[in-house]
């Protein structure tokens, strides 16, 4: 057989096995979700935990008439306007104090460490735990309420470097010192 025609066939078979249709690749491990399934059933005993505690904090204090958000946390009203009806809605820009303690009152940061602070209502990617975003929402200028959350709404997993550990709930004084109403509204 003459060498151009074994070149060729050699191309030829080469050219036939390229046209080949890939084969897809099957995964090395397979995940059934488990993990995922394992850590929403760790989330919900964690909240039912936090909720007893804090069910419990709001029985030892009968003289404190406390409500429930439907956002998933407790609070009362330290002062409260009962004339006003202006509460911040979405672009409103609300400039507000407030303190972080733990569920026993103890200071973990400082209003004065906080210092006065100005949001734009669901339109900042301000770092504020959201607890506060949703609890401002609940509020009218000059009113001052102490927040109960759970740690979700706190500062859940991440808690606060060398001052509050994970997964604590926390209490929080707000004084919403002003609302400026946005032309949008």
């Amino acid at each position: 057989m003459p060498m151009h025609k074994i070149i060729y066939l050699l191309l030829f078979v080469l050219s036939v096995a390229a046209c080949k249709s890939p084969e897809a690749r099957r995964p090395v491990q397979r995940i059934s979700g488990s993990f995922i399934k394992e850590s929403a059933e760790r989330n919900k005993e964690l909240y039912q935990q936090e909720e007893a505690i804090i069910t419990e904090l709001i029985a030892q204090n009968p003289e404190t008439d406390f409500e429930t958000s439907p956002n998933g946390f407790w609070y009362f009203y330290n002062k409260k306007d009962t004339l006003s009806s202006t509460m911040p809605k979405k672009g409103d820009v609300v400039t507000f104090t407030y303190d972080v303690k733990n569920l026993e009152g103890t200071t973990i940061v400082s209003e004065a460490e906080n210092g006065l602070q100005q949001y734009q209502v669901d339109e900042s990617n301000q770092e504020l735990i959201s607890g506060i975003k949703d609890g401002i929402k609940l509020m009218k200028e000059g009113e001052t309420v102490t927040f109960i959350f759970p740690s979700y709404k706190a500062f859940g997993y991440y808690g606060i470097v060398e001052k509050l550990a994970t997964n604590t709930p926390i209490q929080s004084t707000v004084t919403l010192q002003s609302i400026e109403i946005t032309q949008e509204n």
